[in-house]
């Protein structure tokens, strides 16, 4: 059983990636340089190292996005471009259990598209959850399936925070 966990939701250019994390967030959110709350419902919370703009946009390897960490839980934006298996390959090779969330339709795309790039092969063939959800819908039902999911992973590592009330 691993004991990190990549959140990945996968695209083309403007399909819905950054909107999943605000969503997610409940407010604008961008990618740091440290590990932040994420807050599971009003009182649970995990920290997890938010990567918004993919590796492959920046053009910048996830290595030194991550500056050497290992953070149990990271939420990676990926681009639907060859480039992205480096980003994927480096999870895969630090032993994260990978989720991906592949927004196809993106709120940009005309239709869905058929997957040139066999990323859905490798992405399976390497060990990764797939799920394919259409990024035009309203966010809300996507972004809580990604939170039932940390929550419940989390639970069974015992990385899950509580605020209690004052």
């Amino acid at each position: 059983m691993s004991d990190r966990l990549l959140i990945s939701v996968l695209g083309n250019r403007n399909t819905g990636k950054t909107t999943t994390w605000h969503t997610l967030f409940g407010r604008d959110v961008r990618t740091g340089k440290h590990e932040r709350r994420l807050y599971l419902n009003s009182a649970q919370w995990v920290n997890v190292f938010l990567v918004s703009g993919s590796p492959q946009e920046r053009q910048m390897p996830i290595e030194q996005m991550l500056d050497g960490q290992l953070p149990s839980i990271v939420l990676c934006s990926t681009q639907y471009r060859n480039e992205a298996r480096a980003t994927f390959d480096h999870f895969f090779e630090n032993d994260y259990q990978v989720f991906v969330q592949w927004l196809n339709p993106g709120y940009s795309d005309p239709r869905k598209y058929a997957d040139n790039l066999s990323f859905g092969s490798y992405l399976l063939d390497s060990g990764a959850s797939l799920h394919v959800r259409d990024g035009r819908a309203a966010p809300e039902p996507r972004v809580g399936e990604l939170r039932q999911l940390i929550l419940g992973w989390a639970t069974m590592r015992g990385l899950v925070q509580t605020d209690f009330p004052a």
